[in-house]
This record gives structure tokens, sequence and C-alpha cells, in this order.
């Protein structure tokens, strides 16, 4: 049995959340032009996580010369060199770190959070882009509104974000939300603001850092990345359809090796995902509200295993997020089972070997 064989599915409606005055409370109330009057020309996430963001851009947009407008930008928007746009507009805060973005043809400074209403005529754009700024709105619901308005329908709206953030500027609900919650934060957003189809989820998570990263050997893994996304009520008929986003990490296994590896096991005692040593594992009496019928199993706890990295997104799209699965063998009944953790450490309390 494989995790990885597990149904994809549609999401439901998401759940509702605060909209009150008090749930987009920051720490910091003061002017966010003050705050962003300095210019931060730092990388806001990792370099495998960038090139997701950049590779979910280039997946997404599939418009012929689209006019795209990156909201509430800076530096870097993150657009694929395959992909040429015909105009790419910015809006943000900082006029030196927007006059550097070499992606822009133009850019406009402008205050979301003081004035909700953006400055461009109705229908204007193919697809706008946020990333990683999201968690800063004030008054999220109203800017998605005008999002709905200034697109031309069909049109795009991609959302990325991750769990790096300046704290003092973001607001109450996200500050306070599980990670995994933010995607259905988002999605509550969307609905309320009547303008959307049923946003599309996407998660990169649990991946190697990068080596030559800064934190590379503090045992952390690669930023996260959640991408919502969804296109304006009203495309024609004839719109082509947006793609399922395909980030394939590792190799995937076909059924024939999977199951050959897998007989293997009693003799190598090897993951046939990632090849490395399976952990003895001593099993609680209880583990997960059942009982296991032998004191000890095997597990893969190789945290670059692809079955667990690619586990987080498949668990996602059941619905489940914030969990992913590793691989465990029973020594006695030789067969191989998914075994859900919502952490990269859980289990691992019990390894015996």
């Amino acid at each position: 049995m494989s995790g990885d064989s597990l149904t994809r599915r549609k999401h439901c409606g998401p759940p509702e959340f605060d909209l009150t005055a008090e749930a987009f409370a920051r720490q910091d109330e003061d002017d966010d032009a003050v705050f962003y009057a300095t210019e931060r020309f730092v990388n806001h996430l990792d370099s495998l996580a960038l090139d997701t963001v950049e590779r979910v851009i280039g997946e997404l947009v599939i418009e012929d010369d689209p006019v795209i407008l990156d909201l509430m930008t800076g530096a870097d928007s993150h657009i694929p060199s395959q992909l040429k746009p015909v105009k790419v507009v910015g809006l943000g805060l900082n006029e030196k770190e927007l006059s550097q973005n070499k992606a822009l043809t133009e850019f406009v400074i402008h205050d979301l959070n003081k004035c909700p209403t953006l400055p461009f005529p109705d229908n204007t754009f193919d697809a706008v882009i946020n990333t990683v700024s999201v968690d800063y709105l004030t008054q999220p619901v109203e800017v998605f509104k005008e999002v709905g308005r200034i697109l031309k329908p069909g049109g795009l709206f991609l959302i990325i974000f991750s769990n790096r953030m300046f704290m003092p500027k973001v607001v109450k609900v996200w500050r306070e939300a599980l990670e995994e919650r933010r995607v259905d934060i988002v999605k509550w957003w969307l609905t309320r603001s009547q303008e959307f189809e049923m946003p599309d989820v996407f998660v990169s998570r649990g991946k190697p850092r990068p080596a030559d990263d800064k934190y590379a050997g503090l045992g952390l893994p690669s930023d996260p990345v959640y991408v919502v996304y969804t296109d304006k009520k009203g495309a024609a008929e004839t719109k082509k359809a947006r793609p399922e986003i395909n980030l394939e990490y590792g190799r995937r296994l076909g059924p024939e090796e999977l199951q050959r590896l897998q007989k293997e096991i009693k003799h190598t005692l090897s993951c046939p995902h990632c090849g490395q040593k399976m952990r003895k594992w001593e099993v609680p009496d209880t583990p997960f509200g059942c009982n296991w019928d032998h004191e000890f199993m095997y597990i893969c706890f190789n945290d670059a295993c692809p079955y667990f990295v690619r586990g987080w997104e498949v668990m996602q799209q059941n619905g489940v997020g914030g969990k992913s699965y590793r691989l465990m063998w029973h020594p006695v009944r030789d067969y191989c089972v998914p075994v859900p953790v919502p952490s990269f450490h859980a289990l691992k309390e019990s390894i015996i070997d």
C-alpha cells in the first residue's frame, strides 16, 4: 500500500473566520509607510522555496502575452524567464525596491491598508500575483473584491505564502492560527469576496533545506510554500482550463518496481523510496488508537525521503493539512503501510536501534 496513491480531491468550502476589526489588529499599528520606508533587499525564503514559487507562477499563468499585477511586491517578482508578459505592474510601498525589480514594466506606490481600492480600471489584468504578503492585509476581503474587479473574467488570482513574516505587521487572525489553518483563512477571504471560483490549493513542504543555506546545519527543512489559486468568475466556456500544479519531488516508483523493492525489505531493511535503512521502532501500547500485533516495526525516518516529502501535499489535497506519512514495514506479516505523522519529530522518540 502506498500513501502516494491517495486520491486527490477538490477542497470543500472553508470554515468561517472572524472578520471583525479585532481579528486584524497588529502588534505595530504605526503607519506602514514608515515601517516599509527602509528598503529590505533580502530573500524572504530560501533558494529552493523561491524556485518553487517561480515554477508555480510559470505553471499557472497560461494566458498568451499576459498582463500581470504583482500585488504588494518588492525587489523581485519571481516571474520565470519562459513567461513572456507584455506588461508587469508592481504595487508596493518601497520605491527603491520597486525601481530595482527587473520584472516590472511600471510600478505604483500604494498603501492597501489605508485604501483597499486598487488604482486600475476594470478588467485590466490576466493575472494578479501576491507573494508572501497576504498576512499583512488589514482589509483582505475588500482588497480581494478589488482584485476581482480589475481581473479579466477567468483571470488568475494567485496567493503564495510561507511561515516567515515580519511579525509586528501580521494581523492577529493570521498570527494566532496554526500554519496549516492559514490556507483556510485565505479561502474564507476569497469566498467572502464573492468574486472567484472555488479555489485550489498546492503545498510544497518538508523538502530538504539547500546545503548552502545559512540554516542548513540546524536540521530545518526548506521553507514551506502554500499556494491558493482561483479564477475570477465569468470566464467564457471556451477558456483553457488551468492545470494542476505538478512539481514532483524525487522519482516516483512504478507499481512493479515498488512491489519488488518492498519484497526485498526483509533482506535489506532499506526503504524502497529512498534506499536508506529503515529504523527499528518500538510500538507504543495504543498508537493512533490502534493495537498492533507485534512489539516493534521498521519505519523510514529519512526526512528527505520522497515518500515522506510528497506526503505533505497528498494529505493536504485530501483535506488533512499539516500532516504527512512515513513508510512502515511489518517484520512478521511482511507488508508496508503509511503511518501518519504531524511533524518531522513525531515517532522518533520510540526508535530503539
